[in-house]
C-alpha cells in the first residue's frame, strides 16, 4: 500500500472493481463528426449537410444523398436490427431532441472488421453524425424522452421492395439492451 491510499474494510475491498475507458472498436466504413450547435439568446443554429455537386462536402467519407427522412422514437424504444444487403445502402444519422443508444455490428463477409460489435450515444445535446455502411446492422433504444433522428441516404426507399432486412432485437445479446447500472 502506498502511503496516500486509503485502506477500505476487507468486504468492501474485495467488491470494489475499477472502471476502464478503451477506445471504441473500428468497424470499418463507420465514422462520426460532432456538428457544431452555435447558440445565442434567441436559441440556435447548426449546419445538418452541406451540399456540393459531389454529394456531401467536408465529412470524412462520401455520400451522395438520395433521400432525407426524419424518425420519431418513443421513450424506451428498441428499433433494431436492421441491414440493408439487397443494394448499397449507406446512411448518415444525427439525433436533433433526445438520446438513442445505438449499437452496429459488422456482418460483411470479408470485412476486417467483421463481428465487431461498437456502442454509441447520440443525443441532440451534442449532436453527431455517424455513417452506417451498408451490411452493418445497426439498431437503437431510445432515452426516457424519446428522440428524433434525421438520417440521410444514398438510395431512396422502396415500398415495394424494401431494402431493410430484420434480425431479431436481441440477436446479438440481450446485452446490448440492459440498463447501465453504474
Amino acid at each position: 500500500m502506498t502511503p496516500h491510499e486509503i485502506q477500505l474494510a476487507p468486504d468492501y475491498a474485495a467488491a470494489l472493481i475499477f472502471e476502464t475507458y478503451p477506445a471504441a472498436p473500428p468497424i470499418e466504413g463507420v465514422w462520426t463528426q460532432a456538428l457544431r450547435k452555435n447558440r445565442s439568446e434567441n436559441g440556435a443554429f447548426m449546419e445538418y449537410l452541406r451540399l456540393g455537386d459531389a454529394g456531401v462536402q467536408d465529412l470524412p467519407g462520401s455520400l451522395t444523398p438520395r433521400q432525407i427522412s426524419v424518425s420519431w422514437a418513443a421513450a424506451g424504444r428498441i428499433n433494431a436490427f436492421h441491414i440493408h444487403v439487397k443494394a448499397e445502402q449507406n446512411e448518415i444519422w444525427c439525433v436533433l431532441s433526445g438520446q438513442l443508444v445505438v449499437w452496429l455490428v459488422d456482418c460483411r463477409e470479408g470485412s476486417a472488421s467483421l463481428g465487431t460489435r461498437r456502442k454509441l450515444v447520440l443525443s441532440g445535446e451534442q449532436p453527431t453524425l455517424v455513417h452506417i455502411p451498408s451490411g452493418v446492422a445497426h439498431g437503437y433504444q431510445a432515452g426516457e424522452a424519446g428522440a428524433t433522428l434525421i438520417y440521410t441516404m444514398d438510395a431512396q426507399f422502396n415500398l415495394a421492395d424494401p431494402n431493410e432486412g430484420r434480425l431479431p432485437w436481441n440477436f446479438f445479446g440481450d446485452e446490448l439492451w440492459a440498463e447501465d447500472r453504474g
